[in-house]
C-alpha cells in the first residue's frame, strides 16, 4: 500500500508497504539482471550501498537457469539472499529488443533466444506465471514495447492490446496467487502506459488502466532514443491522470539529472543499468560531477573517488589504485566502481527524500541539476 506523505509542487514524498519490507519513496532500484549486479556484487554488498529494492530480469531468469529452477531452490529471495523487495519486469523489454525472430500476435509472442536460438512463446499468462516462479515482490505486466518512432496508428493499435494483455495478466495473477504452493501468494501487479510519443494515446491508455485498480502503475516506451525535454513532456502530461495512491515508476531511467527531474515531475521509483554500466568503463559519478577514472592525471592522485563520500571504495581506496586496476583489466577495479556508483545513486535519493521531507526539494534540484551532468 502506498502512503503519500509530502508533496512539493509535484514532486511526491511516500512510503509503500510490501510483503518483503517497506520502500522509502523516491527511489531507485538496483538492477539484478540474472540475480546479481554486474561487477562481482552480491545481494550482501547491497545493504552496504543503501539499496532498497533488487530488480531481476524475467527474460534472462526464464532462460537461464530457468524459473522453474528458481522455484525449486525457493524462489529469488532465498536464491539470491536478499530478504528486501524485489520488483521483476515482465520480460517484455528483452523480448522486443533482445530476442530476433519475433512474432507478435493477440495470445502473445513467439520469439527465437538471443542465446541459443530455440523457438520460445510468451504471453500474459507465461508471464505471470515465470515470475510468480521467481516468487518475486512486484511483478511487472506483460506489454508490447514498440520501436521508437512508432506510427500513431501503430501505437494505437499496440495499446489497446496491452490492455487486454493487462487485463489477462491481472486475471492470472490473481489465480497463481490462490495456489497452494505459490511462494509468494501477496505477489503484486503493476500496470504500464504505453503509447509511444503521442500525448493523447499516453492520456487515454492511462485512463484504461487506471480502472483495473492495480497496486501501482509504471510508465514504459521511455528513455529508448527520444528526447530527455520529449520524456519530461510526457511525464508531465500524464501526471493529472496517474492515481495519486499508487507508486509511480518510470522504466529505465536514468542519470542523475534525468532522477532529479522525473522526481519534479510526480515519479516514485527509478531503474537502470547506468550506474553499474557506466562504472565498468570507468566513470564514477559524484556531485561535482561524472569523473572518468580511466584518464592519465589520476595515475598519481591519491584522493578518495569522491571527497567526503561514505561508500566503501572511497573510505578506503584512492583515485590512483582505482585507476591502476581498471587499466589493468583487474575485476576488483570494476567491483570497486560499481560500489561507488551505486552507492551515490541511492544516496542521492535519500537526500532527494530528504529534501522533500524538509520542504527544500527545488531548492536541492537547482543546487544539483547542473552539476550532476557536468563531466569533469
Amino acid at each position: 500500500m502506498y502512503t503519500l506523505l509530502k508533496q512539493e509542487g509535484a514532486a511526491r514524498r511516500g512510503v509503500y508497504q510490501t510483503p518483503h519490507g517497506t520502500i522509502q519513496m523516491p527511489a531507485f532500484m538496483n538492477v539484478a539482471t540474472a540475480g546479481a549486479i554486474k561487477g562481482g556484487l552480491s545481494a550482501l554488498d547491497l545493504k552496504e550501498v543503501h539499496c532498497q529494492v533488487q530488480l531481476c530480469n524475467t527474460y534472462h531468469l526464464h532462460l537461464r537457469p530457468g524459473d522453474e529452477v528458481v522455484q525449486k531452490l525457493g524462489g529469488l529471495h532465498r536464491f539470491t539472499q536478499w530478504d528486501g523487495p524485489i520488483l521483476t519486469d515482465s520480460g517484455g523489454f528483452q523480448v522486443f529488443s533482445l530476442a530476433k525472430l519475433r512474432n507478435i500476435r493477440e495470445e502473445g509472442v513467439t520469439f527465437a533466444s538471443h542465446i541459443d536460438g530455440r523457438k520460445i512463446f510468451m504471453g500474459p499468462e507465461e508471464s505471470m506465471r515465470i515470475q510468480s516462479h521467481l516468487g518475486s515482490t512486484i511483478a511487472m505486466a506483460f506489454d508490447e514495447c514498440m520501436q521508437n518512432p512508432a506510427e500513431y496508428d501503430y501505437a494505437a493499435h499496440s495499446i489497446a492490446r496491452t490492455t487486454r494483455w493487462l487485463r489477462r495478466c491481472k486475471a492470472e495473477i490473481e489465480r497463481l496467487n490462490a495456489q497452494p504452493d505459490t511462494i509468494n501468494p501477496q505477489q503484486l501487479l503493476w500496470g504500464i502506459n504505453q503509447g509511444s510519443v503521442y500525448d493523447d494515446l499516453r492520456v487515454e491508455h492511462m485512463k484504461q488502466i487506471a480502472e483495473l485498480d492495480l497496486p501501482g502503475y509504471a510508465i514504459g516506451g521511455l528513455a529508448v532514443g527520444e528526447s530527455a525535454e520529449v520524456m519530461y513532456h510526457i511525464l508531465e502530461v500524464l501526471d493529472p491522470y496517474m492515481p495519486k495512491e499508487k507508486p509511480r515508476y518510470l522504466m529505465g531511467v536514468g542519470t542523475p539529472v534525468n532522477i532529479l527531474e522525473g522526481v519534479r515531475r510526480g515519479v516514485d521509483i527509478f531503474d537502470c543499468v547506468m550506474p553499474t554500466r557506466n562504472a565498468r568503463h570507468g566513470h564514477a559519478f559524484t556531485h561535482e560531477g561524472v569523473r572518468n577514472l580511466l584518464n592519465a592525471k589520476y595515475e598519481l592522485d591519491t584522493s578518495p573517488l569522491e571527497e567526503g563520500c561514505q561508500c566503501p571504495t572511497c573510505q578506503h581506496f584512492t583515485r590512483a589504485y582505482v585507476h591502476h586496476l581498471l587499466k589493468a583489466g583487474e575485476m576488483l577495479g570494476m567491483r570497486l566502481m560499481v560500489l561507488h556508483n551505486l552507492f551515490f545513486y541511492n544516496t542521492l535519493l535519500e537526500q532527494i527524500r530528504n529534501a522533500l521531507d524538509a520542504g527544500k526539494f527545488e531548492a536541492f534540484y537547482r543546487q544539483q541539476v547542473e552539476a550532476l551532468g557536468r563531466r569533469i
